[in-house]
């Protein structure tokens, strides 16, 4: 158990954070997990994704360098969680790679000395080794979990003293240090580029400014004013300057993120003034809510929720994903249409890493269901079934298929970027918060914890959620005395039944904690039975179908017809006027399986075609898995027009 100082309601309080290894996912859930692990994480080879920080020949401005960091954010707390030899040898051999490459001046990267901190991705791959280097030293002194935990020396205690005897760990944070004073002296506020660090890079600075994170962990492990001072000028290039990222006044003014483009021209996939990239822009919230952490300005946290939910509301699609080309464009209200390069891994990745900051922060639940939500569906739907691949982008009708090779490598920014999300999820699955037990996420899983008053907590939980309606959740805590249980109602279940021993609890509402107070005793069992009816959503002319969390899909391996028929009759005001029927599913591929009895099609003068048609759904997270070109999917379908419309 660890303790971090965060914003509650913008209010200062201390909160235990649980390691992912205290929360052991079971069943379905938990053979994804593993195998992700097994054939993504441990398989892959550090020796190829460090071997670009040995050349110094990047000239054409890409970004070779954000590989490996990207995977020692889950390679550490995956190691801690399995305790994989494989993995720990291969995390240790590309840190020692890592360092042999470091200049005398501090310089760890690829670029050639004309080219570094300039217009290319150089301060971007710099920020990813940083926390690849910050991941390895939290997991030498086994704390790391996979998120940020200050670790600030003991007041009174030289920071040379609080350091000593650290091994591989010192040298990481060391090494992370040297390639911080190096971005300082180069385009810090003295520095001998003579630019600013948000000029650097592209999208108006979004993208360098984003190495603001890894610069507040590194002032929360060693005490350091100067790496606060910088993050301080970091903050205010963000912020002030009339092209910069204008993360700060453009989000209070309500202006939505589709809309801060600082160019009457938003087409193109790299422009110097363009605001409308979704993984740098949240990647830079992300590091202003560190920032607000430590120096308490509500200022940028009340611009990070502002932003989070002006994504909800504009943006995020039906399978919480977002984005279309990596950029905002009021896509929630375009879902229907076939954009090009739909949900990029790395904007659903990183979509639920600010969710899960934003949830640690405010403490509101609806961050959760919006991690849920995407985890269920766009990020699950990315993840190939057998672990080992992450898909660039994940179209909401069409087919999956694999992620681009990019920057002349056999691999991309997805696939390296993938593993962190279910990392994210296992965070916010199980905490112990302000001395309460903390449950947002329903699968079947162990979790344990310790309570404010340094009691064992633990509870077991068993379910098929969101498959089936039902979670059943076993106490293995005794003589811990009281210890509140919140439990995440999702917004979603309008009537949500919750029983402890039998008894049913009063007062659950949807969008909400709802609390037992309650002294565990060994086999304490609450029940928990949502609600989840099939809804139709429509926008104009079309429709899609979700059920509780889930959205649902057509899928070609069902062979019930032509998937581009419209609708004509059975959905009114948002109910769907037939039964959804959860069937036997026709193979393991597919998670869940609803039959459903619709008018469709648009040939109904003959008595045959005018009778309803029998066809099948699954989860969209289970369509078009099998990543074949033949496997086509649909989510959205048109209803049928008429004259007068």
């Amino acid at each position: 158990m660890k303790s971090k100082f965060l914003f509650t309601a913008f209010s200062l309080t201390v909160v235990s954070q649980v390691a992912i290894g205290e929360v052991k996912l079971n069943g379905p859930l938990g053979e994804r997990l593993s195998t992700m692990i097994e054939n993504h994480v441990v398989a892959r080879d550090v020796d190829y994704i460090t071997a670009p920080f040995f050349t110094k020949t990047e000239r054409q401005r890409r970004w070779q360098t954000e590989f490996w960091g990207k995977w020692m954010h889950s390679a550490v707390p995956y190691f801690e969680m399995t305790g994989s030899e494989k993995l720990k040898a291969s995390i240790d051999r590309s840190v020692n790679r890592i360092l042999s490459t470091q200049e005398p001046s501090g310089y760890i990267g690829n670029y050639p000395d004309e080219l570094r901190c300039g217009e290319g991705w150089d301060v971007w791959g710099m920020k990813y080794t940083m926390l690849g280097l910050l991941h390895y030293y939290d997991g030498e002194w086994g704390m790391g979990n996979g998120e940020r935990i200050p670790r600030r020396p003991k007041e009174g205690v030289a920071e040379g003293d609080a350091l000593a005897g650290e091994g591989a760990g010192k040298r990481a944070l060391e090494a992370c240090r040297r390639l911080c004073d190096y971005v300082i002296g180069e385009i810090g506020p003295d520095g001998r580029r003579g630019r600013e660090l948000w000029q650097t890079g592209n999208w108006s600075g979004l993208a360098s400014s984003s190495i603001l994170e890894p610069v507040v962990w590194l002032y929360n492990r060693t005490n350091d004013k100067r790496y606060l001072d910088f993050a301080a000028y970091i903050v205010k290039g963000m912020t002030e300057p009339a092209s910069g990222p204008r993360l700060l006044d453009l989000a209070l003014e309500g202006v939505s993120v589709a809309d801060r483009s600082s160019s009457k021209h938003n087409g193109g996939y790299v422009m110097k003034h363009n605001r409308l990239k979704a993984y740098e822009m949240m990647s830079c919230y992300q590091g202003l809510l560190e920032y607000a952490e430590v120096t308490g300005r509500k200022d940028l946290v009340e611009a990070a929720v502002k932003t989070g939910e002006d994504i909800i509301r504009e943006e995020v699609n039906l399978a919480g994903g977002c984005a279309s080309s990596e950029a905002w464009f009021h896509g929630a209200g375009k879902q229907h249409l076939p954009y090009t390069r739909l949900q990029e891994t790395c904007v659903t990745t990183t979509w639920m890493r600010f969710c899960r900051k934003l949830l640690d922060v405010t403490g509101d639940p609806k961050w959760a269901d919006q991690i849920e939500r995407t985890f269920l569906n766009a990020y699950l739907g990315a993840l190939r079934s057998d672990g080992g691949e992450f898909t660039a982008y994940t179209p909401l009708t069409g087919s999956r298929w694999h992620g681009m090779h990019h920057s002349f490598m056999h691999t991309d920014c997805c696939t390296a970027n993938g593993p962190r999300g279910f990392l994210c999820y296992l965070n916010a699955f199980f905490r112990v918060k302000d001395g309460a037990a903390v449950l947002n996420f329903y699968s079947s899983a162990f979790m344990n914890g310790e309570s404010a008053n340094g009691k064992k907590v633990a509870f077991d939980m068993y379910s098929l959620y969101p498959r089936k309606n039902y979670a059943r959740i076993v106490s293995h805590t005794d003589g811990a005395g009281v210890v509140p249980l919140k439990l995440r109602i999702p917004a979603w279940s309008a009537k949500t039944t919750v029983k402890l021993n039998g008894k049913v609890q009063k007062d659950v509402k949807p969008g909400a904690y709802y609390t037992i107070e309650h002294e565990w005793k060994w086999g304490d069992v609450v029940e928990i039975t949502f609600d989840m009816p099939v809804i139709a959503h429509t926008i104009g002319k079309n429709v899609a179908f979700t059920r509780g969390p889930v959205l649902l899909a057509r899928d070609s391996r069902f062979n019930d017809g032509d998937l581009t028929e419209p609708f004509r009759k059975g959905i009114r005001n948002g109910q769907v006027m037939t039964a959804f029927t959860p069937v036997r599913t026709p193979s393991d591929a597919m998670a869940m399986v609803f039959s459903a009895t619709l008018l469709i099609g648009s040939h109904h003068e003959n008595p045959e075609a005018e009778l309803p048609t029998t066809i099948f759904f699954c989860d969209y997270a289970s369509a078009g898995n099998t990543w074949t070109r033949d496997n086509y999917y649909r989510t959205w379908f048109p209803v049928e027009l008429w004259p007068g419309d």
